[in-house]
């Protein structure tokens, strides 16, 4: 890795210049040791920087501080910080980490901000644009301007072909307060997926996303930073949140890793990320999904179970397997929404109220369980759940494997019709890691999920009910 810097961009914040073009000051604000090392790299001569690395481990913050260096120290010079949806680089970038990074780093700077065009405007003339892609009027205007600098923020949910669109805009011509020209520079940040995206095609491996050609690497660099390294997170949250994590998600989330692709699993994360939803883009009491801007209305919502509800050997208590709870929906525009995965090891009587609590919660319109290890007791368990509501409830027997169960499924995935609205560890991982081999776990919340999006999508055949 390069980390030579040819703007000049020094490790002390600038504080608010005193005529246009004067040169910043220093401030008692510093970065830790491998935030310097980051923030050099960031500096480079190569023109495209990606840094990747765990959860909550400062990323967004040296971004948005390097942009904000750049655009003191070039006068009247323009720069876009951006992501996938308006409403996230609004609520998470503009009006949280910027202002945080201005008060640390630069206490002294006056800017100002317009909150309805999301724009800062600092000493000097320069702007910081953000925005998001997600919004037709919004992209029109930003994409009619151009850039000394590019930040793409959670780069792993846009496509390549987004990528390079943003790259035609890193075009403006810019003096630096010391006469020289300042670099154009395209900055993206992401947590790792899998090794098929294309941010570890074009940086780590070196080779373009769709041809696979080896590409300039003097044009190109990248760095990392994980949680350990951000000295301002809790212990706890390492140990206790990081740590118990599924193994895959470890490698992801603690140690900001890509991770392998497993052969002969039906999806890829990379798939999942690049159409996933933020949380919030679910308003629960309106039932309806906010996607591109527009307010989805629900159609139909399913929580689909894949039970337990095996006895120990001894006949004297239940064997606590996982059970299966996903809540899905189909939305008035044709598409599959994941909503909730309740997955958790419980007993019969709790797996039941769980899932009937998450019915009514999301207002669903049936109950899909298969019963093929417990006949019509899985109906039974339900329906005592909640004695006074009239549940629908379908269930279905698995007459065909997992895989083969799965496999329409996951084509839907592939032609893009599914969207997970938030992020569901465990489930992803099974999804992207389950291949149908000999001794494989039984992948119980896949197979809730695929029973969801089947009785969405394709319709089951309910067992016929014996009074």
């Amino acid at each position: 890795m390069t980390t030579g810097s040819s703007d000049n961009l020094s490790l002390d914040p600038a504080a608010k210049p005193l005529t246009t073009g004067s040169p910043p000051k220093a401030s008692p604000f510093a970065l830790s040791e491998k935030q310097r090392l980051v923030r050099k790299a960031l500096g480079g001569p190569e023109t495209h920087c990606l840094v990747y690395g765990g959860s909550r481990s400062g990323k967004t913050f040296l971004l948005v501080y390097a942009v904000v260096m750049r655009a003191l120290k070039a006068p009247g010079s323009r720069h876009l910080i951006c992501r996938k949806a308006t409403k996230h680089v609004r609520t998470s970038v503009f009006l949280d980490t910027f202002p945080k990074v201005m008060a640390l780093a630069f206490p002294d700077v006056a800017f100002e901000t317009n909150k309805s065009d999301l724009v800062a405007f600092l000493p000097g003339g320069s702007e910081i644009w953000f925005g998001g892609l997600d919004d037709k009027e919004r992209v029109e205007k930003i994409l009619g301007q151009e850039y000394a600098t590019v930040y793409v923020n959670e780069c792993s949910q846009l496509s390549y072909d987004a990528i390079v669109m943003l790259r035609s805009r890193l075009a403006q011509a810019c003096v630096q307060s010391d006469g020289r020209p300042l670099k154009l520079k395209a900055y993206y940040d992401l947590n790792p997926t899998g090794k098929s995206h294309w941010t570890y095609k074009e940086f780590v491996a070196g080779v373009d996303p769709k041809s696979g050609k080896p590409l300039n690497k003097e044009r190109r660099t990248w760095a990392t930073i994980n949680p350990h390294e951000n000295p301002h997170l809790p212990k706890q949250y390492l140990d206790e949140i990081l740590d118990d994590m599924p193994e895959r998600q470890r490698v992801r989330f603690r140690d900001g890793q890509y991770i392998n692709e497993v052969p002969g699993a039906l999806w890829k994360l990379d798939d999942l990320e690049e159409r996933r939803l933020d949380a919030d883009a679910y308003d629960l009491a309106r039932g309806v999904i906010l996607r591109d801007g527009q307010e989805i209305a629900l159609a139909r919502v399913v929580v689909a179970i894949d039970p337990t509800v095996k006895k120990k050997a001894d006949g004297e208590d239940w064997d606590l397997g996982e059970c299966g709870i996903v809540v899905a929906a189909k939305g008035a525009d044709g598409r599959g929404y994941v909503l909730a995965d309740g997955s958790e090891r419980l007993s019969p009587d709790a797996w039941a109220r769980k899932a009937v609590g998450l019915y009514h919660a999301h207002k669903c319109d049936r109950i899909i369980a298969e019963q093929n290890n417990g006949g019509e007791m899985v109906r039974i368990t339900i329906k005592t759940a909640d004695e006074a509501a009239l549940l629908p409830i379908d269930l279905v027997n698995a007459s065909r494997g997992k895989i083969t169960r799965a496999e329409p499924i996951s084509a839907y995935y592939e032609q893009g019709k599914i969207s997970h609205v938030g992020a569901f560890p465990e489930l992803e991982d099974q999804m992207t890691s389950y291949t149908g081999a000999p001794g494989e776990q039984s992948p119980d919340r896949m197979d809730a999920l695929v029973w969801a999006l089947t009785a969405l999508f394709v319709g089951v055949v309910p067992v016929p009910y014996v009074c």
